[in-house]
């Protein structure tokens, strides 16, 4: 007797994520202007709802906060525009080899911190004892000594004992803010401020306070290309990146790589803490990276590792962000009001780099014969 065909029903998930073949460049970057102009007109919308302004006036007073008057000939507002781009492009750029080998480094603040640290120190103690160039020289050498000491610790322990170094580096950044609490606590005699200290900041050129910290950001922006793109250290990044066990099959010493990118990504973020310091405040507090080492990790990645691209999402970033506190400062809103905005815009662009790298295949009931 033929057995009867059983014939059943079989349920599979609703829908998967599938890996894109990659997409042609234009493509691509099609998606992502087409996302950024997006997120920015959405931006305008949501300000009109909340804070009652014209639309066209929304974007005035969003253009002003970032620009100020610079069709009248004033360019003071531009030059603090461009030394809030350096300050978190400098921080992406630090964090951009660590990442690149798949090292989840988010200690940049930490880092950033004690070579601010460094820093201030030099300034306070040794202002009065050294001449001006060997002062500099010194504020320099001591921040990216400080900067990669703090950047190599947790490389020695991953590289030693295979620790995790995202756990390893955020807690590294509560220990950096309790030793800057503590010495401004016992500089600023208990007040929890140190007053601006005069010795050893940048020089000003041409009347603008900010020159030299976008010229030093600008410099290490073409370096760290031609390093990843055309280097051999560069070239082993990508690699031990890419397959530790192929780095050690090609006779590339993976713990070596570990140490030595760390120490360049900690020592990149000493400078941003020099920057912070001799550059800009002239002093230092907990708050002086102002959590810009974690948006420097989305810099990062929606520049794809490349220093060029990190510079207009970097100037989108910090455009949005002031632009929009100027719009809820005229509107009397809380600070909050920008943060919300930038973090919309950053959700649209991750969002966009996930669909352009995955797409969704939606699955159907089908029959199968038991």
């Amino acid at each position: 007797m033929a057995k009867k065909e059983a014939v059943k029903t079989v349920r599979e998930p609703l829908f998967h994520v599938v890996k894109r073949d990659d997409l042609p460049w234009w493509k691509a970057w099609l998606i992502r202007v087409a996302t950024i102009v997006i997120a920015i007109f959405l931006v305008g919308i949501l300000s009109v709802v909340v804070t009652g302004q014209s639309f066209g006036g929304t974007y005035q007073i969003m253009f002003s906060g970032v620009f100020g008057r610079l069709f009248e000939g004033h360019t003071t507002m531009l030059w603090k525009y461009l030394q809030e781009i350096v300050i978190l492009l400098s921080l992406a750029l630090a964090l951009t080899p660590a990442f690149k080998m798949k090292f989840w480094n988010c200690g940049a603040e930490g880092q950033a911190l004690m070579g601010g640290l460094a820093s201030i120190i030099c300034m306070i103690e040794l202002g009065d004892k050294l001449s001006y160039p060997v002062l500099l020289a010194v504020i320099t050498i001591t921040s990216i000594f400080a900067g990669a000491l703090w950047g190599v610790i947790p490389a020695i322990f991953k590289a030693a004992f295979n620790t995790n170094e995202t756990l390893f580096t955020l807690m590294m950044n509560y220990i950096a803010t309790q030793i800057i609490a503590y010495y401004v606590y016992i500089k600023g005699g208990g007040s929890n401020v140190i007053n601006p200290v005069s010795a050893g900041n940048f020089p000003s050129v041409g009347g603008n306070d900010y020159f030299v910290n976008i010229m030093i950001v600008s410099v290490i922006t073409v370096v760290m290309y031609i390093y990843l793109k055309y280097s051999k250290q560069g070239y082993e990044i990508s690699v031990v990146g890419e397959s530790q066990n192929t780095a050690r099959y090609i006779g590339i010493n993976v713990k070596k790589v570990i140490i030595r990118t760390m120490i360049i990504s900690g020592a990149l973020c000493g400078i941003t803490g020099m920057l912070l310091v001799a550059g800009k405040d002239h002093s230092i507090n907990i708050n002086s990276v102002g959590g810009q080492g974690f948006t420097a990790i989305l810099m990062s990645w929606l520049g794809q590792f490349n220093p060029f691209i990190m510079v207009v999402m970097t100037a989108i970033v910090v455009f949005l962000r002031l632009g929009v506190a100027k719009v809820a400062d005229t509107a009397l809103l809380n600070s909050s009001f920008s943060e919300i905005m930038v973090g919309i815009v950053i959700l649209m662009l991750v969002g966009c780099e996930f669909f352009i790298h995955y797409s969704i295949k939606f699955k159907h009931k089908k029959e199968a014969a038991a």
